[in-house]
C-alpha cells in the first residue's frame, strides 16, 4: 500500500511538472516609466560577445510608446520584446555605423514588424558609404532585395509593387555637398536636419575616420535632447551635442575616459551615460570614472541592458 501511495505521488509530481512545460507564462516586462521622455539601453555591449549584454541599441520612449531606435545590435529585438515595446510604434530606425555589432538585429526587427502587422513605412537612416563601406541604401538592399538579397523572403518590404506588407525606406545621411576641393567655411553648420514629425526631431553629424563613415545623432523631444556619439568626439559632434540633456558615449578603453569627460564638459551636457561596454571596460569602472571626473563634474553612469535614463 505504501509503495502504491508513493507511486501515485510521483506520478502526480511528474504530471504537474510536464503541465508546467506547456503552461504559457508571460515574462515580466521591463519598460520605462510611461510618462514623458526616456532612453532605454536595449543593448550595452561593444563589439565582443559578452554574457548578459546585447549589442549596442538604444530606444527612445515617448509617453509609453517606443518611437526611435538607434542601432540594432545582436539581441536588440529580443530586448525590445522584453520591454513590452511594439516595433509597430517606431517612427524611425537610426544607425551610427554599419558594422555587425550595431546592425545584426535588423533582419529580425524587420520580420517581427511584419508579424506584428505594421502598416506604415519604416524609415531607416544611416551613413553614406565610401570606397570600403556600403551606403545605408546599398546595405539594406544587400540584406532584403527580393532577387539578390541575403534575406529574400523579406524582399516585399523593398518592392514598391508588393501590397501585402509595410515598406522599408532606407536613406543615406551624407555631408552637405560642396564644390570639389573646396573646404567647408568656418561658419558653416555641419548639423543636418534628417527627420521630424509631431513627436520628435532627428538631427545628425556625419563622421569619417578609420572605422568608416558614421553618424552622431541628436534626438529632440518636448524640449529634451539626447545625443549618441557613435564613438566620435570632434568639433562637429561637440556642436551637435551642445547643451544636450543626455549624452551616450562609448569610451571603449579606460584610457579614453579623460577625453570623454573633456568632451562632455566642452559640449555642456547635463548627464553622461557610458555604454558600448567592452571587456576592457568591465571591471575597470572605478578607473574610468576617475578619468571622467578629471574633466567632467556632472553625473556619469554605466549602462546595462534594459536600464532607463531620464533626460
Amino acid at each position: 500500500m505504501r509503495r502504491l501511495l508513493v507511486g501515485v505521488a510521483l506520478a502526480l509530481a511528474c504530471a504537474t511538472a510536464h503541465a508546467g512545460l506547456f503552461t504559457k507564462n508571460e515574462p515580466e516586462t521591463r519598460a520605462c516609466e510611461p510618462q514623458g521622455v526616456r532612453l532605454q539601453a536595449l543593448g550595452s555591449a561593444g563589439a565582443e560577445l559578452i554574457a548578459g549584454r546585447a549589442g549596442a541599441s538604444y530606444l527612445v520612449w515617448i509617453d509609453g510608446k517606443a518611437r526611435a531606435l538607434i542601432d540594432v545590435g545582436a539581441g536588440a529585438p529580443l530586448r525590445l520584446a522584453e520591454t513590452g515595446g511594439a516595433a509597430t510604434d517606431l517612427d524611425a530606425v537610426l544607425f551610427t555605423r554599419l558594422r555587425a555589432e550595431r546592425t545584426a538585429g535588423l533582419p529580425m526587427l524587420v520580420q517581427a514588424s511584419a508579424l506584428e502587422k505594421r502598416e506604415r513605412a519604416l524609415p531607416l537612416y544611416g551613413p553614406a558609404g565610401d570606397r570600403a563601406t556600403p551606403s545605408t541604401v546599398t546595405f539594406v538592399r544587400a540584406l532584403f532585395d527580393g532577387t539578390r538579397g541575403a534575406w529574400r523572403h523579406l524582399g516585399a518590404h523593398l518592392n514598391p509593387l508588393a501590397r501585402d506588407t509595410y515598406k522599408l525606406q532606407p536613406r543615406d545621411v551624407a555631408p552637405k555637398p560642396r564644390p570639389l576641393g573646396m573646404p567647408r567655411k568656418p561658419d558653416e553648420d555641419p548639423v543636418l536636419a534628417v527627420f521630424a514629425n509631431e513627436r520628435l526631431r532627428l538631427r545628425a553629424v556625419p563622421l569619417g575616420g578609420g572605422a568608416g563613415p558614421a553618424l552622431a545623432w541628436r534626438i529632440e523631444v518636448a524640449g529634451k535632447s539626447i545625443v549618441i556619439t557613435a564613438d566620435g568626439m570632434d568639433n562637429d559632434v561637440a556642436r551637435l551635442a551642445q547643451g544636450a540633456d543626455l549624452l551616450v558615449a562609448h569610451p571603449g578603453q579606460p584610457e579614453n575616459a579623460a577625453a570623454v569627460g573633456a568632451f562632455a564638459r566642452s559640449a555642456g551636457v547635463k548627464q553622461l551615460v557610458l555604454s558600448g561596454r567592452s571587456r576592457a571596460m568591465l571591471g575597470n569602472e572605478p578607473k574610468i570614472l576617475e578619468g571622467i571626473e578629471k574633466n567632467y563634474t556632472g553625473p556619469a553612469v554605466f549602462a546595462n541592458d534594459l536600464d532607463c535614463f531620464t533626460p
